[in-house]
């Protein structure tokens, strides 16, 4: 793989020659100290104020409307108020946990921020997108972008699939959502073929550059087909329901080598993004994150307890909370992580509803934390059946 073919690959590059067949998507090129900001991964988690801001940490909490990049609001709302972002390759899919709504839908540059900030997957695109190529001399692209893509809540994920190009040769299709099974894809497999490859010789095929390559697709309900990104051949890219090598020997055979590939049965489900949670939520092991975070809840609360502050201000642990929502959790645990999360300011005040979101986990480990607790090494066993 060479770099001129990683790069054919990046979304603003490829995009305005292929507009009329993609979904709508405005493009913004992105300021070097936000990109520092999105590669730091030893400072606070913040939130900045503004994508063109020269300092994109903030020192403290603005009010909500000053807090809006007037661009990117624009932006959205031209795209009709709700969007999901990417870089010039990869979306935050990995950090689609964080979200109050459980997927990538943003409606405002706060949200984007936050998975763009939240994103594992995205370091891969600031510093390892040419850790694959054999020509390689840089390690990161001279400009990022922001691409923030129309955001359409009626798509449908089993309709969404992956082609594969070898030698401007058509190979393969795969299922791109290998995480359900879904019947209507065995009723339409054959229309969804002729479809696919109409459009592949029709649209794709001589635009763009690359010999070898994938591209992603979605197949509308009257079976027209839209674009949604293009990938390099083999590296970083999945294979999804194919090998690689199975891909490669397809060219070998004689005749028509394409072979569409769909999950066909419940045991063919695979494991994928969307179930992806920070192993920390899940261990509660000495000495782990929740360990010292429950540790740590001890020492405020009690601090808290003891402050004369506590006792005169009805609202100091928080304003307008019911006592009786806190009352379910008599540790106080998610009382504290309010405190110090949201009134301190280590998030925007907007994302107060995350707070809510962690309840049930909150809930749960205080829960096993304080059975275990009590349970002696006779009757351990019982807790957990």
């Amino acid at each position: 793989m060479k770099e001129e073919e990683v790069n054919r690959c990046q979304i603003q590059e490829w995009y305005p020659r292929f507009k009329s067949d993609s979904i709508k998507t405005v493009i913004h090129e992105l300021p070097e100290s936000f990109v520092e900001y999105l590669s730091d991964d030893h400072g606070p988690f913040l939130l900045p104020l503004s994508i063109d801001d020269d300092d994109a940490l903030p020192n403290r909490i603005h009010k909500p409307e000053e807090e809006e990049d007037f661009e990117i609001k624009e932006s959205i709302k031209a795209l009709g108020g709700s969007v999901f972002p990417k870089l010039n390759w990869s979306a935050p899919k990995d950090a689609a946990w964080i979200s109050s709504t459980g997927n990538l839908c943003c409606n405002s540059f706060s949200e984007v921020a936050l998975l763009l900030r939240a994103s594992d997957s995205l370091i891969h695109d600031l510093c390892h997108v040419y850790d694959s190529c054999s020509d390689k001399t840089v390690s990161r692209p001279p400009k990022f972008f922001l691409a923030l893509r129309k955001w359409y809540s009626s798509l449908r994920p089993e309709m969404e699939f992956r082609c594969f190009v070898r030698n401007g040769i058509l190979v393969g299709v795969s299922q791109r959502e290998v995480t359900g099974f879904y019947p209507v894809l065995l009723e339409k497999k054959d229309e969804l073929i002729t479809a696919i490859q109409g459009f592949f010789n029709y649209k794709v095929k001589g635009n763009f550059e690359s010999e070898s390559y994938t591209f992603d697709i979605y197949v509308t309900n009257d079976e027209r087909v839209k674009l949604l990104d293009f990938n390099p051949w083999g590296a970083f890219t999945l294979s999804l329901l194919f090998t690689w090598e199975e891909l490669e020997d397809k060219l070998k055979e004689e005749g028509n080598c394409l072979e569409f590939r769909i999950v066909e049965g419940q045991c063919g489900v695979r494991p994928g993004l969307k179930t992806a949670v920070p192993y920390d939520y899940l261990d509660t092991s000495p000495g782990s994150g929740w360990d010292e975070f429950l540790r740590k809840a001890d020492e405020q609360l009690a601090q808290q307890i003891r402050s004369p502050q506590a006792g005169e201000d009805p609202n100091f642990y928080g304003p307008g909370l019911p006592s009786s929502e806190f009352g379910f959790y008599s540790n106080h645990y998610v009382h504290w992580m309010y405190f110090t999360v949201i009134r301190k300011g280590t998030l925007c005040p907007q994302f107060s509803s995350l707070y809510y979101a962690f309840l049930d986990i909150l809930n749960i480990q205080c829960y096993v934390r304080e059975r275990s607790m009590k349970a002696t090494s006779a009757d351990a066993q019982t807790v957990f059946d």
